[in-house]
């Protein structure tokens, strides 16, 4: 009876113990840095509100974020001017070391030869972007 008493002990030791280093290690997981590429295709206020907020949040996180302005998401210096919540998002974004990309091709569809705000792009760069982030969400 002691032997089962003492075995049965043991065991819920060793569940518990197990059970806690898995907490801990989903734990660091969740608080470990990843990379996030963010493609911007909208021109939508609140969808490119929401996109740079999540931007600006994650990189307060620790993560390293990355946006690509392709099609319409290229006419965010226009939404700048029509939103000052965009305007902030960007500000906070690029003051806290963020770059953004735009689509050359997309940018030179609607005449804008020279942004202000984002970095004549290629689809090759829309591609680095793709494999070498940890996640990538479209907006």
């Amino acid at each position: 009876m002691k032997r089962s008493i003492l075995l049965l002990a043991l065991s819920m030791w060793v569940l518990t113990n197990s059970l806690n280093a898995q907490s801990i290690i989903q734990q660091a997981e969740k608080l470990s840095p990843t990379s996030l590429g963010l493609v911007i295709y909208s021109n939508d206020t609140e969808t490119v509100w929401n996109a740079l907020r999540l931007a600006n949040f994650s990189k307060n996180q620790g993560d390293s974020v990355n946006i690509f302005l392709l099609g319409k998401g290229v006419e965010l210096e226009t939404l700048i001017q029509e939103s000052e919540d965009i305007d902030e998002q960007v500000e906070i974004f690029l003051n806290g070391g963020g770059s953004i990309l735009g689509c050359g091709t997309c940018l030179k569809s609607r005449n804008n030869d020279e942004p202000q705000l984002c970095k004549f792009s290629t689809l090759k760069d829309l591609y680095e972007l793709i494999r070498e982030n940890n996640i990538v969400l479209t907006f």
